[in-house]
């Protein structure tokens, strides 16, 4: 146990998930990092998973490489799967790991094909057509020993979002599918996913539209009335799925407002809980 865990306490388990647009913005990235620290300093248990959206799209562009998104996800040819490994598992883990040691937390940078069994996507029929995403992974096993092993020595795992398969294939896979694979995988308590939207809003020019807190049912009755809309369908769907698997809550926020979500869940972004949970 850490000099500043306190004791006789089970530590709350905790998944954050964060994209390239926080990585990117220097304050937003040691804010969230900071609270994370103090969070960890009140006996919680964190694992970090990051995304690199922006950093590969301009990689990818500097090698004159094409980025295809189709119902917005990632179609990752073998070129776009190399960049892939450069940036998410290299430069962009290297940044949220400095930055982590910056606030006094004791984080380890880890690419995911480390712990995370996958396997490809199967072709979806798009439209028209069927559509092949190339190396992109879904996560079919998590090695939990090796996070608990981590947090046994008072260590943050932060986690790059690359699978691999039993043949030796590495896959790029979605980080919020990353983060809440592995919140499963550890029944975390609770799981967090930023994003620039700060929450589910019933109107998204209107910040003040936030639904504070949301069952399964009414997260699913949110999305057939187009009340969650674009890319906010993939995320509350895949979150929906892992509250089935055990997860306490699953909280949709912003980067500047962890620690309130985790201690007044619905006091800012959404937190998605079944009936009842408390």
């Amino acid at each position: 146990m850490k000099d500043d865990e306190p004791p006789n306490r089970t530590p709350l388990r905790a998944v954050l998930k964060f994209g390239g647009e926080v990585v990117a913005n220097s304050a937003a990235l040691h804010h969230v990092l900071g609270e994370v620290r103090t969070l960890t300093a009140e006996g919680w248990r964190f694992v970090i998973v990051h995304g690199g959206g922006p950093q590969s799209n301009t990689h990818a562009a500097t090698l004159g490489l094409e980025v295809r998104k189709v119902a917005g996800r990632r179609v990752t040819d073998g070129p776009t799967l190399e960049v892939a490994k450069q940036i998410l598992a290299g430069s962009v883990n290297v940044d949220v790991v400095t930055a982590a040691r910056a606030r006094s937390l004791d984080a380890v940078g880890l690419a995911g094909v480390s712990l995370l069994r996958a396997s490809r996507r199967p072709r979806e029929v798009v439209g028209p057509v069927a559509v092949d995403y190339g190396f992109v992974g879904e996560v079919e096993a998590v090695d939990t020993a090796l996070i608990e092993l981590l947090w046994s020595g008072g260590r943050v795992p932060v986690i790059a979002p690359l699978g691999v398969d039993a043949h030796g294939q590495a896959y790029n896979i979605n980080a919020d599918t990353v983060a809440s694979a592995i919140a499963a995988a550890v029944s975390a308590a609770h799981l967090f996913l930023m994003t620039a939207a700060g929450g589910v809003l019933r109107d998204v020019e209107d910040p003040a539209s936030r639904i504070p807190t949301l069952t399964p049912e009414q997260a699913r009755a949110a999305i057939d009335e187009g009340v969650i809309g674009g890319g906010m369908i993939p995320k509350v769907a895949d979150a929906l799925d892992r509250l089935e698997d055990g997860i306490g809550v699953v909280h949709i926020l912003g980067p500047d407002s962890l620690r309130d979500a985790a201690t007044r869940p619905g006091a800012v972004g959404t937190a998605i809980r079944k009936a009842g949970a408390r």
